[in-house]
Formats: structure tokens, sequence, C-alpha cells
């Protein structure tokens, strides 16, 4: 209005007065008429399966008191659904929207924790149904204001814990991301984009998601060798802390090429996983003799997940492990002394190449659950733990063993994994577990004794042989 020669203003009653910076002066129009035509409005979209699997996804890394940046689409309109769980989370978006109206009004939406425009939900724009235009009608829980302040990465960078989830249209193995264009589209773009990802990256405990499906309506796959020849790119992938589809989480950030190659194809679509190696593999971005099992990739224990506090309040997450945990996993071996090494090894090992490592974390799910606990935020937490079964192919049984990081122990981690293996054992019909611990190995034993099954235990040459047959749930009886 400031540099415009001619100012008409048009009166609409069915149009919300909103609050914030959006005020001006009769005095200010050259000309006022009266609107005769109804404001343009928006249907919400319908949930989709699809989508409602990747906005659980990413409702998952998305903690209490989290300040959140929501566009328009079908992911957001699933994603307000998975948060109203949680627990004081602020808004700071371009786009106000119906899913948003939920949110606020399920009261997980709180503001408290933001450091600008605190105790309302911080937008420029509303895009949605006469409920919603309504709902806005003089609500203070909202402030409107220029998207000087809505993009200003300095901004945004005061709300601690500022989570920038955009939706991706295709997405490459090293993290290059293509946006969403063409007719009908309404979406940030790449400057936008980098705007809201700058400020993420200010922001004390800030993250950067991107999230779609791992194919799209034709059947055909978002996530590719190369997206080298699509338009709309965001090409600084350094700045990505996750990508997000219904298969899961691919953590980028700090991570090498290899290791982004082998997350992201672990969240493609499972029949599209085998070319995307093999490509890989051609341009040398995995190693030639990098294993893939292909019947484990549509076999994989997502069930498996959970969280839970122990001493100290510590908080771990727990999930199946993934072959791109070569690397945290490695890390883990040589964080131990040599007296743990023996303990889980029964031999002096000094070294955990890539051959040894790649064949540890590539495990065979029809025969193996290997699950691993992890420490630190959502999308750089470090593994402490990990606990395996592997089933006997001539009895109803399986060997289990486990490891936990020295500086982690006596806190109940193993104790909890033993737990957690005896009930996914039991969901398999696997009827009962051996294992074999060195007689000095008392803190493994007394995992064992307090896991609430029998044990016969055999000693021989300083090593017993534990049988643990699993006593009948009550359910199963």
């Amino acid at each position: 209005m400031e540099k415009a020669s001619l100012i008409v203003g048009e009166i609409n009653p069915q149009i919300p007065l909103t609050l914030g910076d959006t005020f001006v002066p009769v005095s200010d129009f050259d000309l006022l008429i009266r609107s005769t035509e109804p404001p343009i409005y928006f249907r919400r979209w319908p949930l989709e399966d699809i989508f409602d699997q990747v906005a659980a996804n990413v409702a998952s890394v998305i903690e209490d008191g989290s300040c959140i940046s929501f566009t328009i689409g079908p992911l957001f309109e699933a994603l307000s659904r998975h948060l109203m769980h949680k627990h004081n989370l602020g808004i700071h978006t371009t786009f106000f929207t119906d899913p948003l109206m939920d949110l606020v009004k399920s009261g997980a939406v709180t503001n408290r924790h933001k450091e600008i425009f605190r105790g309302k939900s911080l937008t420029s724009y509303a895009f949605g149904t006469p409920e919603l235009m309504s709902w806005l009608n003089r609500n203070p829980l909202v402030e409107f204001q220029g998207i000087d302040k809505v993009f200003s990465p300095a901004q945004i960078g005061l709300n601690p814990r500022f989570a920038a989830v955009m939706p991706a249209r295709k997405v490459d193995v090293s993290g290059r991301i293509a946006l969403h264009f063409g007719k009908g589209t309404v979406t940030a773009g790449p400057g936008d984009v980098a705007d809201l990802f700058h400020g993420a990256g200010l922001s004390n405990g800030g993250m950067t998601i991107f999230a779609l499906p791992s194919r799209n309506r034709n059947g055909e796959p978002n996530i590719r060798i190369s997206i080298e020849d699509y338009p709309n790119q965001f090409s600084i992938r350094e700045s990505i802390d996750m990508v997000i589809t219904e298969y899961g989480i691919a953590s980028l950030n700090g991570r090498t090429v290899r290791e982004r190659a082998q997350a992201m194809i672990e969240i493609a679509h499972p029949d599209d996983r085998r070319q995307l190696v093999d490509q890989a593999k051609a341009q040398k971005i995995l190693y030639p003799d990098q294993i893939f099992i292909e019947a484990s990739a549509h076999l994989y224990p997502a069930e498996v997940g959970a969280q839970q506090l122990f001493k100290q309040g510590l908080k771990v997450r727990f999930r199946a492990i993934k072959p791109s945990d070569e690397e945290e996993m490695r890390r883990l071996f040589y964080r131990f002394s040599d007296q743990s090494v023996y303990y889980r090894y029964f031999a002096p090992i000094k070294v955990m190449p890539h051959v040894k490592m790649q064949e540890y974390v590539n495990v065979d799910f029809s025969q193996v659950l290997s699950i691993v606990g992890l420490v630190g935020d959502p999308g750089q937490g470090h593994i402490i733990a990990e606990a395996r079964f592997i089933k006997d192919r001539h009895r109803p049984c399986a060997d289990v063993a486990f490891v936990v990081d020295e500086q982690y122990q006596g806190m109940g981690i193993a104790s909890y994994l033993y737990k957690m293996l005896i009930r996914c054992a039991k969901d398999r019909g696997i009827q009962g577990f051996t294992a074999d611990i060195l007689a000095s190995n008392k803190a493994m034993m007394n995992v064992f004794e307090k896991g609430g099954e029998m044990i016969k235990a055999k000693l021989e040459y300083g090593v017993y042989h534990l049988e643990i047959p699993f006593s009948r749930d009550e359910s199963s009886k």
C-alpha cells in the first residue's frame, strides 16, 4: 500500500477481522467498495492412509514444547491429528489452515515456550473453510504479521526447538530435494524454504524435515539415485536433518554420502530398494560388496519401536537395527573395554572392519531380531545398546545376546531389552532362549535371573550354558 499510486479497499462482512499488524486507517484509501461476491474458500484435503502413515512418523520426532511451521496439503491435514497428544506446542507458520485450527482447539498448542509473540500463533495468511474464517474472527490466539517477520530467520531462530516441516516432490539418495511445482500448487519456493531452514539452524534444538510418500500416485518412486533433471530444487542438503516417508526416518545430519545413501534407501519403497542399491554401487556411492537382503526390506519390524525412561532421567529409544547403523555400531564397539569385548564375543577382538560390521547390521528378519537403544535428540541419536536373538533352525528356540555401552550399564537397559526380546520371541512362536555366558560375567547372569523365566544352567570350562524355556501366558492357554 505504501508504494501503490491507487489504493482501493473492498468491504466484505464475511471476511474475519484478524488481530496483529492488520489495521489500516480509512484515510489511507482512495476508494472503498462493498463486495458483492463471497470470499474464496478452500475445502479440506481428504485424509489418505499413505499421508497418515507419513504424518505419524513426522509426529514421532516432534517433542513437547516444539515450535512448528505448517504449510498446505494432505500431509498437514494428517499431521495435526498426530500432534494432538503433544504438550505446549508453538506455531510460527506462513499459512494458517483448518488442521492448525483443530490443533489449537485440541489444547496441544499453548505457545508458552516461544520467545517472540509468546502466547500467540504467528502467521501471515489464512487458507481454508468458512469454519476457519469464522473461528479466526477477533481471535486473540492468532497473530497476523507480514512475511518480513514470519520468514525472518533471525525471528524464527529465537524460538527454541523450531521444527521446519516441508513437503517434497522427489528426493535423491544424497538428500537433494525437488519441491512441488505446477498448476494448482500452493507452496513455498526454494528461497522461502531456505529462510525457514536458516531459522531452524539458529534455533536451539531446531530441526529441518522433508516428508513425502515413497511413491507418487502413479506408483513411481519418489526416492531416486539423482534428481538432476527435476525443477524447483532445494539443494542445501547439508541443512536437512531428516527425510521421512511411510517407511521410516532417514537421519542425514552429519552423515557421509555413503551413510546418507544407506539411510535414504531404507525409507524407499521396499520394491525400489534393490535398484537403488545397484545404482549406488555403480556410481561408487556404496561399497561394491554392500550387502542387501531383499526379503528383509519387507520384513522390517517397525512395531518393536519403544521409548523408556531409566535411572537419572535417561530417555532411551528402541527400534530394530538398520543397515545404516553400521558406523554407529562400529563406534559402540570401539568404546568397549577389552573385558566387555571378550564377554560379548568370547575372543580378544581388536578391530571391526566394514566386512564384519555390515554382516552384523544386515540381518535376515525372518531368522534374527536385533534391537538397538539410542540416546539423544531424534535424528541425532547415538547407539548405546544392542540385543538380538537368532532362531535355531532345528528347534523352536533362539540364541540370545546383549551388549550395553559401559557408561550406561547398571541402569536397567539390558533387563528392559531382555524383556522386549522375550515378548517379541513369543509373538513369533519361539518357545525359549539359549545363551552362553562366561562364569565371571555376573552382571549378565543377573539380567537373566531377573527376567521372570525359569533358567536351566550348566557350567562347563568356565562358561554357563543356559536353557530358558518360556512360561505360557494366560492369554495363550
